[in-house]
């Protein structure tokens, strides 16, 4: 038998029929390189938890964790996703929500602190929002719920309480006020309606976020669920919740114990997430469904674990949060980012994941967003979006607490509003416990110093951050001087505009109060000097006085 004898070749078919079948071939992959397409690119749900006052220290997933509450359900998130370690959030909710909601910056919305009923900071409904700008993508096409706590305008007059239908949203249900009275006698508020509600405030608005996912089949969504948990009142959550069981839930009991009940509605608020989970599972929509978990600022004073502040601060206890972005979106997940992320940060990362990557060209020149998308990082594309994180807290009538905050990934620079400032190296000191401000500063220590006051400075578009921008105040008598170069490590020159007409003193001061050294500018001249050469690098103020009046500057000496 030869070779080949036992092949046997193939029919030979009508020109006309195997055109019919490489028609029907084609049609099928084109169906099934279609249908591929779509399961890769199907229009993915975002669901993003805000926990109310957690910090990172109580939770275990995190590097600065300390005492823990047991969060197993929001552990899950990690797997499938990316843990951000140096989030920054503002130090107060209100602030914080305006800057997701809008991607901007306190001092550009006016929302500083947490509403407190005057009506002072609220956020203006004219505001470009992330449901406003997913409309316009998809118009009616993605459904948008805020189901939990508002806390971004009063509730009064009552045509406030559809202020949240009014920044976009089609649905809202829940809490209007930045505090409920008691967990389980609460007033809610559904879309512009008020109703008394008695279940569980944690139970409740996980009911309501299932529901409403429920009513929406297949149609894409995007729910912001707000949780008040853990927020004050501390209290003790329904028994089936927690596992503390020692706890009594007397006044007396929750003032002698506040971190137990703190730790037991938080543990609480992870066993109703769980049971959010369980139903996306139960919906099939788990696997098409982006979450993002994040607390929205510092744990509360009376639970803090670090004696150098809280919420309510721009110290790393008030704005360091957990942040975790976990689901489809992520490539290569169960990762740790290092990235410096805000929480403003959001508002792009949000209209990126469902697609809209051209959303900037809905913004106007003057209403400026300053969210960074962290779609690149999910997609394990970059390892960084931003070369800073900054955040704010202000209110009216101004408080010691007050101040603006910038860091990169080795340094910190606080400037409060009552012209203090503090300087941490953020990398290794990240409880801040050694201000370096307080010792003359190293060659590196003094280039980011005046790095961050000078894009501080930048930013924020006025001057009394940055060394270079002299601070204090001119009198009457015209105290008008510059001092150059800025930085130095030589001569230092302080210079008037024009020959003084009265002899003025000039002097170097640290900044614990000594006086290092003094020169005159005299009468008839329009500059004096001093020798930098004999001080160790770091910050200090130069001060001209004249009588009664002065004026101070900072100046950096490098080495």
């Amino acid at each position: 038998m030869g070779y080949g004898q036992n092949l046997k070749l193939a029919p030979n078919y009508p020109p006309q029929y195997l055109q019919q079948k490489t028609i029907k071939m084609n049609r099928f992959l084109a169906i099934l390189l279609l249908t591929t397409f779509f399961k890769a690119n199907a229009q993915r749900n975002v669901i993003l938890i805000i926990a109310d006052d957690l910090g990172s220290d109580y939770c275990g997933f995190q590097e600065n964790h300390l005492d823990t509450a047991s969060m197993p359900n929001v552990r899950k998130l990690l797997a499938r996703g990316v843990r951000f370690r140096n989030a920054w959030s503002n130090p107060v909710c209100s602030p914080t929500r305006a800057g997701m909601l809008t991607g901007r910056y306190s001092f550009r919305t006016g929302v500083g602190d947490a509403l407190d009923g005057s009506g002072v900071g609220a956020l203006d409904t004219a505001e470009i929002s992330i449901p406003k700008l997913l409309n316009k993508f998809n118009p009616n096409g993605i459904a948008k719920a805020n189901i939990g706590k508002w806390h971004l305008q009063e509730a009064m007059p009552v045509s406030n309480l559809l202020n949240p239908n009014k920044m976009g949203y089609d649905y809202f249900e829940g809490g209007f006020l930045g505090q409920i009275p008691s967990y389980t006698n609460w007033t809610k508020i559904t879309n512009g309606v008020s109703s008394t509600v008695t279940t569980y405030a944690t139970t409740e608005q996980t009911n309501n976020a299932i529901s409403w996912i429920k009513a929406q089949q297949s149609k894409p969504f995007f729910l912001w669920l707000a949780y008040n948990a853990p927020h004050t009142p501390f209290h003790l959550p329904p028994a089936n919740l927690h596992n503390y069981t020692t706890l009594s839930g007397t006044t007396a009991d929750i003032t002698a114990n506040p971190k137990s009940y703190y730790k037991a509605a938080i543990q609480a608020m992870d066993k109703e997430i769980g049971r959010l989970f369980d139903s996306l599972q139960v919906l099939q929509k788990w696997d098409n469904t982006d979450i993002i978990f994040i607390g929205d600022n510092g744990d509360p004073g009376q639970v803090a674990q670090n004696t150098g502040g809280a919420k309510s601060t721009i110290y790393q206890e008030g704005v360091s949060v957990p942040f975790i972005i976990s689901g489809p979106s992520v490539v290569n997940s169960n990762r740790v980012s290092s990235a410096l992320v805000n929480t403003q940060d959001l508002f792009a990362t949000i209209l990126e994941l469902f697609g809209y990557m051209t959303w900037q060209s809905q913004i106007p020149t003057i209403k400026p967003v300053d969210s960074k998308s962290i779609l690149p990082i999910l997609k394990n594309q970059a390892t960084d979006v931003r070369p800073w994180a900054f955040t704010e807290v202000f209110s009216t009538p101004s408080v010691a607490t007050n101040g603006k905050t910038m860091r990169n990934k080795q340094y910190k620079l606080l400037d409060f509003d009552n012209g203090t400032q503090k300087f941490y190296k953020i990398d290794t000191d990240s409880t801040e416990d050694t201000d370096l401000l307080l010792r003359p500063l190293n060659t590196d220590a003094s280039t980011n110093y005046n790095y961050l006051c000078n894009e501080m400075t930048t930013l924020v578009g006025t001057g009394g951050f940055c060394t270079l921008t002299p601070t204090g105040d001119v009198d009457e008598k015209g105290l008008d001087v510059t001092i150059f170069p800025n930085p130095t490590n030589d001569i230092l020159a302080i210079q008037a505009p024009t020959a003084e007409s009265f002899n003025r003193t000039v002097s170097l001061i640290s900044l614990n109060g000594k006086v290092l050294q003094t020169n005159i500018l005299y009468h008839g001249s329009s500059i004096c000097y001093l020798d930098i050469r004999t001080v160790c690098a770091s910050v200090y103020l130069v001060k001209v006085s004249a009588g009664q009046s002065s004026k101070t500057m900072k100046v950096v000496v490098s080495n």
